[in-house]
């Protein structure tokens, strides 16, 4: 079996799930893969026959695709922010879009020596991510999951950077004490509502971690609402709280963080052109 001749089935198996170009890129990631060759390498070796191994690794990466297993769980990696993350179904899965919040924590923050915390980290994605681009700061992460901050401190290691990483329920005010003071802290808390289920795709619902997605109907704004208050009590002087948001609470949430007494609120869209990103700063 050829390069060429497995990545054009495998593609065409998929197009059953999914759409064309969804289906080549999910063909292009899994070829990748078993090959170490990139998209160039594989087009100039695409006649080159794949290994007894290698097409054992297919039949097998297949087999879990065809269950609708998503493609980051069945390699066991995502790339994110020019970063390679080892993930599985303990973690949520990095989105471009949580990229896009990042590269605006690192605009605002530039090279400053802040110290900076991540709450919720799951795959350490934005830690690990912002420590790379800024590593005059200090970065901290918690996590509720035992077994999500074991996935942060791999994805830490092997992307050499040093973060701290913390093991806290941020809806339990009875921790806060043991935190100190931050001139920025970030989120990406869960935020999607039950009654949203049944416009996602299967993919997610039966594999990603639903403790990291789903708040209840009638509290939507649950952890910002705690995260603004433990903000409140943790953030420095003109310190920045950054948060992804769901899309269709964007005004919600600014008017939140208004209530909170936060300035300079700015909602921010994503290249979707939806609401998914505020920035506010805390004035003692």
């Amino acid at each position: 079996m050829t390069i060429h001749f497995a990545q054009s089935s495998l593609k065409d198996n998929l197009t059953t799930l999914y759409s064309v170009r969804e289906a080549a890129n999910i063909a292009n990631l899994v070829l990748e893969k078993i090959t170490k060759f990139s998209r160039i390498d594989r087009l100039i070796n695409k006649d080159k026959e794949l290994t007894s191994i290698q097409i054992s690794l297919l039949e097998r990466y297949t087999d879990q695709l065809l269950q609708n297993r998503p493609v980051q769980y069945v390699l066991g990696e995502a790339h994110f922010s020019g970063l390679t993350f080892f993930v599985n179904e303990k973690v949520l899965i990095p989105r471009p879009e949580t990229e896009e919040l990042v590269l605006w924590i690192t605009e605002n923050i530039g090279q400053n020596p802040y110290s900076v915390l991540d709450i919720g980290t799951g795959s350490g994605c934005i830690a690990v991510s912002l420590k790379n681009r800024m590593p005059n700061c200090k970065i901290s992460a918690l996590d509720i999951s035992y077994e999500a901050l074991n996935i942060a401190q791999q994805n830490a290691q092997d992307n050499d950077v040093e973060v701290d990483f913390l093991e806290a329920d941020i809806l339990n005010e009875s921790t806060w004490n043991s935190f100190g003071e931050y001139n920025c802290i970030v989120s990406n808390p869960p935020y999607i509502t039950k009654s949203e289920q049944e416009l996602m795709n299967a993919n997610v619902l039966n594999y990603e971690p639903h403790t990291a997605l789903f708040v209840p109907n009638n509290e939507p704004l649950l952890f910002y609402e705690r995260i603004a208050l433990f903000a409140q009590q943790h953030l420095l002087k003109d310190g920045y709280l950054f948060f992804e948001i769901n899309e269709n609470l964007g005004l919600k949430t600014v008017r939140l963080l208004q209530e909170k007494g936060f300035k300079n609120i700015e909602l921010k869209k994503d290249l979707q052109g939806k609401d998914r990103m505020v920035k506010c700063l805390f004035k003692k």
